[in-house]
């Protein structure tokens, strides 16, 4: 069991930076992007409120491997030769974004209608109230169901690796090869994925702490 790690160290870790690192881009694109296409959800203009639509609806209802083989398989095609971590990156925060938005819009929806109102009264933009108004408040709100989502993109990396990027799910195939029990090797694999995702859990954990006493 031990000597899985001591003799795989360097794969280990290769393989746990990479995820770490694919997490860390995905999430962040997928929050702002995500909150993009929820503005547009809420937006007065129709054309926006129907390309939100239409973007949540197209990937919220597409398998996610689909998606990565239409970006690794189609972006080259149109000579958009990214590296394999790009593709990865732009496959899984667009998929993930469709979810944040839809958690940012339900958090939206608990903002009362009057705090709109009042900020339009006082001669504010609709991206002025959205932005210092309605936002900060829908976050609260929205902090348990997108960490639920940061959580379970963290999980879906794992495909990356069938799409030649290097992460931790992609490092059990070569020790596998390399004559070591699958099950050890598992065990491994899920201790790292493990530490990513219970540390994510205790940061939004006292993020939403923080927020409810602000609140």
């Amino acid at each position: 069991m031990l000597e899985v790690i001591q003799d795989n160290w360097d794969l280990l870790r290769h393989g746990f930076v990479g995820t770490l690192k694919l997490t860390v881009v995905c999430g962040i694109v997928s929050l702002l992007l995500g909150t993009l296409i929820a503005a547009c959800r809420v937006s007065p203009v129709p054309p926006l409120r129907w390309f939100g639509t239409a973007y949540v609806n197209l990937f919220r209802n597409t398998p996610l491997t689909l998606i990565f083989f239409a970006v690794a398989l189609g972006f080259p095609k149109l000579r958009f030769n990214l590296s394999y971590f790009e593709f990865a990156v732009i496959a899984l925060s667009t998929y993930t974004a469709a979810f944040i938005c839809e958690a940012i819009r339900s958090g939206i929806n608990t903002v009362p209608i009057g705090q709109a109102e009042a900020a339009r009264s006082l001669g504010m933009s609709f991206t002025q109230s959205l932005t210092q108004i309605v936002l900060p408040q829908a976050g609260r709100a929205a902090v348990p169901p997108i960490g639920s989502l940061l959580i379970a993109m963290v999980r879906n990396s794992a495909i990356a690796s069938a799409f030649n990027v290097t992460e931790l799910m992609g490092t059990s195939a070569e020790m596998v090869e390399n004559g070591y029990k699958s099950l050890w090797v598992l065990l491994w694999i899920a201790v790292g994925y493990l530490i990513i995702t219970l540390s994510m859990s205790a940061a939004l954990a006292a993020l939403e702490k923080k927020l409810a006493v602000v609140r």
